[in-house]
């Protein structure tokens, strides 16, 4: 019997493959618990249609994708920090400070696009490496120009 499997099955197929399986085992074991479903010429033509929209989807957001690592690379950032004198920082630059300050200069980047080596605590420049999914990758420099704190008397 051709089935079409709902969900992952082990050593059996992914979800949305289409299998031949004994009509026991489609009925005893796949059918009950919800893993398939009969593979019908109106099943396969709807999986057919699902995946050509999910194969444009995925273009779509690869196209989208291209353009943002376009206009990243090589792109500077400076970002001001309390330092002491010695360029040591108060509080030390996160993945999660640098989203904010990529979302403020209009670029969506998620936190676990970024990869930077350890948080920075000291002025300077540092290369920020911006990874996208489908491998798509830009370098971006931050540089961290210190700022003496305010001293109120």
């Amino acid at each position: 019997m051709k089935v079409i499997l709902l969900k992952d099955v082990e050593n059996l197929g992914k979800k949305n493959d289409v299998k031949e399986v004994s009509d026991g085992h489609a009925r005893n074991l796949l059918f009950p618990n919800n893993l398939a479903k009969v593979a019908t010429e109106e099943a396969l033509s709807l999986l057919e249609k699902e995946k050509e929209a999910k194969a444009k989807e995925a273009e779509a957001e690869l196209v989208q994708e291209e353009q943002v690592i376009s206009q990243l690379d090589g792109q500077e950032f400076e970002i001001m920090a309390k330092a002491d004198e010695g360029g040591n920082l108060y509080g030390a630059i996160t993945e999660a400070k640098l989203v904010k300050i990529l979302k403020d200069k209009g670029f969506e980047v998620a936190k676990k696009n970024l990869k930077l080596v350890e948080s920075i605590k000291e002025t300077g420049e540092y290369d920020v490496m911006v990874e996208l999914s489908h491998g798509l990758e830009a370098k971006i420099k931050v540089i961290v120009a210190g700022e003496e704190p305010k001293v109120e008397e």
